[in-house]
């Protein structure tokens, strides 16, 4: 196989898997999202393949300041190399320790809209290292841009309250992209009045 039909291989069985957890995700909270509505919540997909260089000093460089991801799910296969920190309940940041053949999985803003806030969105951030070069391919997935988003109804009815607004997640990117990374600030938008 060419590298580009792994790649695509690759792209492919992580976009079932990652169809798969959002429906058990669902489940949880009681519903069973229509194949059509789920294919609209996953249509847009993007594959990013970073590089982090060495740094002798990785303390005074950022490699991806501190945010969470706007989608639904993100999945990141990473190298041997380290440096993916998620922020804690208490602040705290802790580093995601690379396994050999795991991937991480994190839970976009999006499923935190859908679940009313069941599912929590993971701050995290990227570090530089000196102990190598660092390599990362997250693979995105996200809402059609005209879809709708906001807290599924059955979610609404069990919890009782809405306490994020329905809006189109184009005007949730245009947001999400308006401003620099500040943690999950950018949920702030969604938030019901």
């Amino acid at each position: 196989m060419c590298d580009r039909e792994v790649a695509l291989a690759f792209l492919k069985s992580s976009m079932q898997m990652v169809k798969r957890v959002v429906e058990v995700l669902m489940e949880d909270v009681g519903v069973r999202l229509e194949e059509e509505r789920m294919n609209s919540l996953m249509g847009t997909k993007m594959v990013n393949m970073n590089y982090y260089p060495t740094c002798p000093s990785p303390e005074l460089t950022i490699g991806v300041g501190r945010h969470s991801d706007m989608g639904m799910l993100t999945v990141l296969l990473q190298d041997g190399i380290g440096g993916l920190y998620v922020r804690l309940d208490n602040g705290d940041w802790a580093e995601i320790p690379p396994l050999n053949g795991a991937l991480v999985i994190n839970v976009g803003d999006t499923l935190q809209i859908l679940s009313n806030g069941k599912y929590k969105s993971a701050e995290h951030r990227v570090r530089t290292t000196n102990i190598g070069s660092r390599v990362s391919v997250p693979i995105f997935t996200a809402p059609n841009p005209s879809e709708k988003i906001g807290p599924l109804p059955q979610v609404v009815k069990r919890d009782g309250v809405a306490r994020y607004k329905e809006l189109l997640f184009q005007d949730y990117m245009n947001n999400f992209f308006s401003q620099p990374h500040d943690g999950k600030k950018s949920l702030d938008f969604a938030r019901a009045d």
